[in-house]
């Protein structure tokens, strides 16, 4: 009884299986199929060659010109809402701002860090002697004496000027700062 019960399941399992192949697209007929045969004088070996979908594109007919529309002369068009005046007037109101800014967010070396004034002030002359344009800050702190030097807005800058500085401060590092922006370099 067990046998001819899934000898029955497995017989409409079948049927199933079959009729849902039987449901599936048909496959198309060899007069409908699309040409994949390759022109070797047309198409280089190394790319695949391209369906040809032309019979499928449309096609439209080229518009028809009347007389009256190529006759009449072109106008020029006048524009009614000019915004020039307005972004002008912007960009004056910021360039304004702009010249009213004098700090802004850059880098420094840290040249020296020390209880000695004596040894602040040597580097900073070092400093100062090989490379005058440069801006020193020495503060003092309770115990404390720093000197930084330069004022730089970018990363690129700092790393430069830290190379040249390190052989005449050997524990230079850089420091994130508020810096002041040198107007008569722009």
């Amino acid at each position: 009884m067990k046998h001819l019960l899934r000898n029955v399941l497995l017989l409409s399992a079948l049927f199933s299986l079959g009729a849902c192949a039987g449901s599936g697209p048909a496959a198309p007929a060899a007069s409908t199929a699309p040409d994949t045969t390759r022109k070797a004088t047309t198409v280089p070996a190394t790319t695949p060659a391209a369906e040809d979908l032309s019979r499928y594109r449309p096609v439209f007919a080229a518009p028809k010109v009347s007389a009256t529309v190529s006759a009449a002369p072109a106008r020029p068009i006048t524009p009614t809402n000019q915004v020039n005046a307005q972004v002008e007037q912007r960009l004056r109101d910021q360039a304004y701002t702009n010249q009213q800014v004098k700090y802004a967010q850059g880098y420094r070396i840290l040249a020296y860090v020390g209880l000695e004034k004596d040894q602040a002030m040597a580097i900073r002359r070092a400093v100062i002697s090989r490379y005058p344009e440069e801006t020193d800050y020495l503060a003092f702190k309770q115990p404390i004496f720093r000197l930084w030097v330069g004022d730089y807005l970018t990363r690129l800058e700092a790393e430069q000027a830290l190379l040249r500085i390190r052989p005449l401060a050997p524990k230079a590092e850089l420091e994130s700062a508020q810096v002041i922006i040198n107007k008569t370099a722009y």
